[in-house]
């Protein structure tokens, strides 16, 4: 009887992360929409899985011109967190994955077994991109950090969430990010919207981002895409990977009759001082306009 050898592919990378950071950057489904791509020209926009043994996955891979796109999809074998994960893909080639604790640092050692409709040498640079890939997105988050604020304002919820979205209100409690701060665009979930202000020499510039939840009087939060540049919009590229998918989450508690604001936010480690100092600054305008 005739058999056919199948030729393994290993791949490999040293991450400068701890284990747990890696492997929960590897499984998030969100996560995975970020780095999963073997070059800027191709994205994942959607990533669903079952993380257990037998539990199915699905990530989308389409070039972002629309041109072409396919299904990467499989079923989970084994699943140890922070160790190993091995999976089956659609056509039974195996996946095995690797992940070695070394301190501060995480080895990742990725073997699959190549399929037949393209070189190897082809296959083994695909994969490896995508795990470089990966490896930049999980070291680029290393320049984060997570800032929280909060400050007790006397006034209703409601109050406060309107006054705090109010275009004019905006620009007088955001002025000490920017004198001359402003907003365009719409605060319903799913919308676009820029927050915009000009330098010392008159140009525009700003953030460009989404609103992923809306719940009035309760809870907004906003997802950053990228940077605008006078009338352009920067989400791709060195500038923005290092913070794109940054968030600022607001949460509104009802404490006797009054409200606990309470800031979440993701920022650059360059810019913590900023942040630290101005917003506090910005919640006292806040509370000072809605208790008047």
């Amino acid at each position: 009887m005739e058999t056919t050898s199948k030729t393994i592919i290993t791949i490999e990378t040293t991450i400068n992360a701890p284990v747990e950071k890696v492997w929960n950057t590897w499984t998030n489904t969100d996560a995975i929409t970020k780095w999963n791509s073997a070059s800027p020209d191709w994205h994942t926009p959607k990533a669903e899985h079952d993380l257990r043994p037998g539990g199915t996955f699905n990530y989308r891979m389409e070039a972002k011109d629309g041109s072409f796109g396919f299904d990467f999809e499989g079923v989970f074998n084994i699943v140890k967190p922070n160790e190993y994960l091995e999976y089956t893909l659609g056509d039974d080639r195996k996946v095995k994955i690797f992940f070695t604790s070394k301190g501060d640092e995480t080895h990742v050692v990725e073997s699959f077994e190549a399929e037949d409709m393209n070189p190897v040498e082809m296959q083994r640079e695909g994969w490896q991109a995508i795990l470089n890939n990966f490896k930049n997105y999980i070291e680029m988050q290393n320049n984060l950090v997570e800032l929280h604020f909060e400050i007790n304002i006397n006034a209703p919820t409601l109050k406060v969430f309107d006054t705090m979205l109010n275009r004019e209100q905006y620009s007088v409690w955001t002025a000490p990010f920017c004198p001359t701060s402003y907003f365009d665009g719409s605060w319903e979930k799913g919308s676009k919207i820029l927050f915009i202000g000009t330098d010392e020499k008159g140009e525009k510039g700003g953030m460009v981002a989404h609103i992923a939840e809306n719940i009035p009087g309760k809870f907004i939060s906003i997802k950053y895409d990228g940077l605008l540049k006078g009338n352009e919009e920067v989400t791709e590229g060195p500038e923005v990977e290092s913070w794109a998918g940054a968030y600022e989450n607001y949460t509104f508690t009802e404490e006797n009759g009054g409200t606990l604001l309470s800031v979440d936010v993701t920022g650059t480690k360059e810019y913590q001082d900023f942040f630290t100092t101005a917003w506090p600054q910005a919640l006292n305008k806040l509370k000072e306009i809605c208790e008047l």
